[in-house]
């Protein structure tokens, strides 16, 4: 979500979480997900609230999007069904993948294809009438392109 939606150049520093803001002041660089960071957790929020919060996210798909993370991130899986399969492969990933770096080079398919099929309920609903006149090969088609226009 940063790199598309806030800085497409944002580079991420992994440090222990005694360091972060030392390690912060010293590269100049926007704490994030660590206690006290003004991109963390607040209240019933995850650290994704607080970065379309703080950068005037207002991608509808997005926000869809945060539902789900927020579910997953904060335990609470009965805001969006979706959360248990992304907490699942979220934390999975982290068991597999050697450093940080690459458990996030992992995890942004995920996110990637989760923000589409937000784009696609979405559409879904916005092209209820239509659809229930196709077939489903025709809907699927339809479904793609619409999809596909709302992601460039």
């Amino acid at each position: 979500m940063i790199r598309r939606f806030v800085d497409q150049e944002a580079e991420f520093l992994f440090v222990p979480a005694e360091k972060v803001q030392e390690t912060a002041a010293k590269e100049q660089a926007i704490p994030f997900d660590a206690e006290g960071a003004e991109l963390g957790h607040r209240g019933d929020r995850c650290s994704f609230d607080a970065i379309v919060e703080k950068y005037g996210l207002r991608d509808q798909a997005l926000l869809e999007l945060a539902k789900i993370v927020r579910a997953a991130d904060t335990g609470k899986m009965n805001l969006a069904p979706e959360s248990v399969g992304l907490e699942a492969i979220a934390a999975g990933s982290m068991m597999i993948a050697p450093n940080d770096h690459e458990a996030i080079e992992k995890q942004s398919y995920l996110y990637d294809a989760l923000y589409a099929y937000c784009k696609l309920r979405l559409v879904k609903k916005e092209h209820a009438a239509e659809l229930e006149k196709m077939d489903p090969r025709q809907r699927r088609g339809f479904l793609r392109e619409k999809v596909k226009e709302t992601l460039l």
